[in-house]
């Protein structure tokens, strides 16, 4: 009989509360056994599948992972963009808002999964088993499906701009809303009478010949409704094994993105710290949400939507908003040291004493912006847009602004400029902007 701690030293990290970082959702244990060997990770996963497998916001990127078994795992928000994952068994695994960019993933196992919102553009996935699989809402641009099972799959609102979905099996998916799916490759593609399409119609064998796919005619499949993953409590430790203390119960609160929970979940518990590190919410639809004094240092928000969104006082320290849509948010004394926010669009955003020391703003868009009193100090305005932007008591001292649109911007005695020195009437004059003496 195999002794299950033989091999296995990394078990005791796996159960060992005390070892986890407090910081990073994922299991250190698990991620380092993983990491190290795919063959001895397969083994402890069949000596011991009552474990539950934490890998949450783990960082896989270019991880060789071919036929790892990482089925049943929580891997919400984990960057595997472009980590080998042929033949891989993700079954039943949660991977909402995954980083998959690029990711090989052929023959792999995905089928019951839940990839809401995942990120998966230019993924190779030929002959991958996605059936059943809840997509709704994923990124599937460029991404390689031929040949895949994507049966019963729910790919509502998926985007699928040039899509290879060649040879893939169709039959029963629910494309409601989907965008780009005229644009995909769907030659020889197996669709049915279950088959929804974008309009919210079933497809029929006029849209199969326009699309050279194939229609399949089948008995009419009732409703199914994909429920998430729930995240079940860690297993009792094998009696072989050391006891350890059971891990504290972590209070489950909406996802981000689900704004309109997110926003009665932060009016209903006003003290609640919001403290978070390198969130994944590239992309994401957040107008409107409440992210008031949140602790998102370093998170990803790179093409979000954050129109209208309330960011005041967030400790956003190094963060990528690039290309991100910030029409009249809020981050009215917000911590934005060494952001990223280029070509974002900020038109009449409120960064009233904001901390944008060494942000990056090539090209931002912040017509109308209020920045009285931020500290733009060595901040990039390279091509940046502050026509009629408030800049009263404004520190730019060494801040660039080369190219900057300064037309009608209001400038106060208080204006500290790339100089160094006071703002003054003569300097504004000579950049089209308006000097206003209080």
């Amino acid at each position: 009989m195999n002794n299950p701690r033989s091999g296995f030293p990394i078990l005791l990290l796996l159960l060992s509360p005390a070892l986890c970082s407090t910081s990073l959702a994922y299991d250190r244990g698990q991620l380092e056994l993983l990491q190290k060997s795919v063959g001895e990770w397969n083994s402890m996963r069949k000596v011991h599948p009552e474990i539950r497998i934490d890998l949450s916001k783990a960082k896989l990127d270019k991880v060789n992972l071919r036929g790892a078994d990482l089925s049943n795992a929580d891997l919400t928000k984990a960057e595997l963009s472009g980590a080998s994952l042929d033949n891989a068994r993700l079954k039943g695994a949660n991977l909402s808002m995954a980083y998959l960019r690029k990711a090989n993933m052929k023959n792999a196992d995905v089928s019951t999964a839940w990839l809401k919102g995942a990120d998966m553009n230019g993924a190779f996935m030929e002959s991958a088993s996605f059936a059943g699989s809840n997509l709704a809402s994923a990124n599937l641009r460029w991404a390689k499906l031929s040949g895949a099972d994507l049966s019963q799959a729910n790919l509502r609102e998926a985007i699928l701009f040039e899509t290879d979905l060649e040879s893939a099996n169709l039959r029963g998916t629910l494309f409601t809303e989907a965008k780009g799916l005229d644009s995909a490759v769907l030659k020889n593609a197996k669709i049915s009478n279950n088959t929804i399409l974008p309009s919210g119609k079933e497809a029929d064998n006029s849209w199969a010949i326009r699309h050279d796919a194939r229609l399949f005619t089948e008995a009419v499949a009732s409703t199914r409704i994909l429920q998430p993953p729930v995240a079940t409590p860690p297993a009792p430790p094998s009696k072989d094994l050391p006891a350890a203390e059971p891990r504290v119960p972590t209070v489950i609160s909406p996802e981000i993105t689900e704004v309109q929970a997110w926003n009665t979940m932060r009016k209903e518990n006003p003290g609640k710290a919001i403290e978070m590190k390198e969130e994944k919410l590239g992309n994401a639809d957040l107008a409107g949400v409440d992210l008031r004094k949140a602790t998102l240092s370093k998170s990803d928000f790179g093409g979000a939507n954050l129109n209208h969104a309330n960011l005041e006082n967030a400790a956003l320290a190094g963060a990528n908003f690039q290309k991100a849509n910030m029409v009249q948010a809020n981050l009215k004394g917000a911590n934005l040291e060494g952001a990223n926010l280029d070509r974002a669009y900020m038109s009449n955003a409120n960064l009233s004493n904001a901390n944008l020391l060494d942000a990056i703003l090539f090209g931002a868009t912040l017509t109308g912006a209020n920045l009285d009193g931020a500290n733009l100090t060595k901040a990039s305005l390279f091509d940046a847009n502050l026509e009629k932007a408030s800049l009263k008591g404004a520190n730019l001292t060494d801040a660039n602004l080369v190219g900057t649109n300064l037309n009608g911007a209001i400038i106060s005695p208080k204006t500290i400029l790339p100089s160094g020195k006071r703002a003054t009437p003569d300097w504004a004059g000579r950049h089209d902007a308006k000097f206003i003496d209080r």
